[in-house]
């Protein structure tokens, strides 16, 4: 069964349809929670809340294609909730997650230092485009901004970032 059927079904109401989508998506669900808490416990939290809040209003999504799409929506909104309504301090453990990075430890914290840096809609856009490999156009859905302002804002963060990681050997 190819993805449309299963978006299609899983609108419909089928359960199983549903879950084999976000079998699918689960990681990277995962991933864009914990680029925003940087924490195990409350992305996996953020990821249950997400789940939840899809299957509540799937019947809702009225183009299957945009699946993907509309679920990191949910993500990228239940992390900034969660952020929100926790009142936290947005930390770095001490042993970051790196089972999808395949650089070494300490070019991994460089690089989630130098995102901490980056603004809040910087780090998103930076994170929904080479991280989660989102088209810009997706991430300017996501976001309900244009494709233009997307493309700015990755500009100017990568620009910062690269300023951020000079001595760390990403950038010469």
């Amino acid at each position: 069964m190819n993805t449309t059927e299963l978006e299609e079904k899983a609108i419909a109401g089928d359960e199983d349809s549903f879950t084999a989508l976000i079998d699918g998506m689960q990681e990277r669900i995962y991933r864009m929670a914990y680029s925003y808490v940087r924490n195990k416990d409350d992305a996996l939290e953020i990821v249950q809340e997400t789940v939840y809040k899809a299957y509540i209003s799937i019947h809702k999504l009225q183009q299957p294609q945009y699946f993907k799409t509309w679920i990191i929506k949910i993500a990228v909104n239940c992390s900034l909730d969660f952020i929100r309504k926790s009142k936290k301090v947005v930390y770095m453990d001490k042993d970051p997650e790196s089972s999808y990075v395949s650089k070494p430890i300490e070019e991994v914290i460089d690089l989630q230092e130098a995102l901490g840096e980056l603004d809040e809609k910087s780090r998103m856009i930076i994170v929904m485009r080479y991280f989660e490999d989102l088209p810009i156009k997706g991430i300017a859905g996501v976001l309900d901004m244009p494709e233009s302002s997307v493309k700015t804002v990755i500009y100017r963060g990568l620009g910062k970032l690269k300023i951020n990681l000079k001595g760390s050997g990403y950038f010469g």
